[in-house]
């Protein structure tokens, strides 16, 4: 048996081998360029979604006190006069772009700032219905007499209705309105 010696034993590179060599670098090239891409891609959308939780969970509006105003003639309440304040946490908040959802007995609707038992002031005078900072504060005065809500005679004693703020970023915070028993002489009640 012949054993070739070590000058006998020699690589041969063929030129179709080293096509295969080239394609085979340039196809994992293009697969990791496609890997790097798409992580970068789940990583901006993981981001976004995060953020977007993020401000679902914390952008809450607070009330920090409501009032009703009584309507003598008919001892029922026809305005709720609520103030509000941004949760700790939450960011800057277009409380235009905010909803409010009201829900009682006799009505379910969801107003915009723009409608016409609605309307937003800024307790500094400003005119912005912003809330920018945990000092901010607005008041929002809802017309429950109006016809898309309780109609003429507004909420009656005892009866109860549900408020919830929706703000522009989908989070949402919920009051309950209660008009007390005994309404009679007085032209402010705590609801």
């Amino acid at each position: 048996m012949h054993v070739p010696e070590a000058h006998d034993r020699r690589g041969q590179v063929g030129i179709g081998t080293l096509i295969i060599f080239i394609a085979m670098v340039l196809v994992a090239a293009v697969a990791a360029g496609v890997l790097i891409n798409t992580a970068g891609m789940l990583e901006a959308k993981a981001s976004d979604t995060s953020q977007d939780s993020q401000a679902q969970v914390s952008n809450h509006i607070v009330v920090v006190s409501a009032v009703g105003e009584v309507d003598s003639s008919s001892d029922s309440v026809d305005t709720l006069n609520l103030t509000l304040m941004k949760a700790a946490g939450a960011g800057d908040m277009d409380l235009e772009k905010a909803s409010f959802e009201y829900i009682s007995d006799n009505a379910a609707v969801s107003l915009k700032e723009s409608h016409p038992a609605v309307n937003l002031t800024n307790t500094d005078g400003s005119g912005s219905n912003v809330l920018n900072s945990r000092d901010d504060r607005i008041v929002l005065t809802i017309r429950v007499d109006n016809t898309d809500l309780e109609g003429p005679g507004g909420l009656r004693s005892g009866q109860k209705a549900m408020l919830t703020i929706v703000t522009a970023s989908g989070a949402k915070s919920l009051y309950g309105v209660n008009v007390p028993q005994t309404i009679s002489n007085e032209k402010y009640v705590k609801v």
